[in-house]
């Protein structure tokens, strides 16, 4: 059987009866039912995804997938392609954002190069997944293959299970690093959720107004020169996709093949999460939607996957910076759950009915 097929038919609905019985547990703990509010639904969600069982998450895990995107030489970014690379050295050298907070709360990182302009030499912290130098101009064609894009979906797939089985992951955040990946972002939204391109098209890296109004320009020629089957989520990605899109959809699914409760990023994981969502639809019930980023699309995208998210800071970066401050709620969830008393144990009186 096929790897993909064989991730999608590990993706089980959850146990509805689990929710109900740790929402009553949620309501035994020494405070009025439901003041922890979210926290009490990250705390109930984790539960059930990972089956009331193993109930800890000290191994957290976050991947980030960088690649090149081909439209980038039609000006959509603010900053050259030659950042993808440089952003990756930094990375490596620990220096950035995603390092800075991953070391705070714990989580391992695991960077991927699926398809970067510029090849570097062996590295022991960047794990190598090329599928090519970057997609393809997509204003020209098809971004890659179909081919090209089971093989990214596959690479996302043998991260995680090659995490699995080596140290194991109780959790996990995606992240990426792309110049030019909002504009496949976007297009992926627009047909996904049948949004008009102005409405899922923002700035990326910062663009000034212009080149917004060119980049939104760009993106309806994309679409309407690649003729993306939207009811085909490996065409979509094909034609206007990117390599480290296609590696976040085989993460996403694998995580909840797993039963790994799945926490995304910004606007470009959870363009992923969309694509993976019309793969498996009972995948969103194992997703967490960590933040709300400026890009516009971004709340578009996650109202179709019926997700609210934790957190609203008006973030933009990517990396999986997002994800990380995720997790960290996740865990501390989790912990509420587990450690707070009951009010038998505690000691202390229970709500009267007026």
């Amino acid at each position: 059987m096929d790897k993909l097929k064989k991730i999608i038919n590990r993706i089980k609905p959850l146990d509805r009866d689990l929710i109900e019985e740790t929402q009553y547990w949620l309501n035994s703990l020494t405070k009025p039912p439901g003041s922890l509010g979210r926290m009490e639904e990250i705390a109930r969600q984790i539960v059930v995804i990972k089956q009331g069982t193993n109930l800890t998450l000290s191994r957290k895990v976050i991947f980030t997938l960088a690649a090149d995107h081909g439209i980038v030489s039609e000006g959509v970014s603010a900053y050259p392609q030659e950042v993808t690379y440089q952003m990756v050295e930094n990375f490596l050298r620990g220096g950035a954002a995603i390092n800075v907070l991953a070391r705070a709360i714990g989580a391992r990182l695991i960077i991927a190069d699926l398809g970067i302009v510029k090849s570097r030499p062996p590295h022991s912290d960047l794990i190598n997944k090329r599928i090519g130098p970057g997609t393809k101009n997509m204003l020209r064609g098809p971004a890659m293959t179909r081919d090209q894009a089971m093989e990214s979906i596959r690479a996302g797939i043998d991260l995680v299970e090659n995490e699995v089985k080596k140290e194991g992951i109780d959790i996990m955040g995606t992240g990426e690093m792309g110049i030019g990946n909002t504009t496949a972002s976007s297009a992926i939204t627009a047909l996904v959720t049948s949004s008009a391109v102005e409405q899922v098209t923002g700035r990326g890296t910062g663009i000034d107004n212009l080149q917004l109004k060119r980049k939104i320009a760009l993106i309806r020629k994309i679409i309407q020169s690649n003729q993306p089957d939207s009811r085909d989520p490996v065409d979509i990605l094909s034609k206007v996709g990117g390599f480290e899109i296609g590696g976040l959809v085989g993460c996403i699914l694998t995580g909840a093949a797993y039963s790994i409760p799945v926490v995304l990023d910004g606007f470009i994981s959870t363009a992923a999460a969309l694509i993976s969502s019309q793969i498996a639809p009972q995948v969103k019930d194992y997703l967490i939607a960590s933040h709300c980023s400026a890009e516009k699309g971004h709340r578009i995208a996650l109202k179709y996957l019926g997700l609210k998210p934790l957190l609203n800071l008006n973030m933009r970066l990517g990396e999986g910076t997002g994800a990380a401050l995720g997790i960290n709620l996740a865990d501390l969830s989790l912990r509420l759950l587990q450690e707070m008393a009951t009010f038998d144990k505690a000691g202390v009186s229970t709500r009267r009915d007026l």
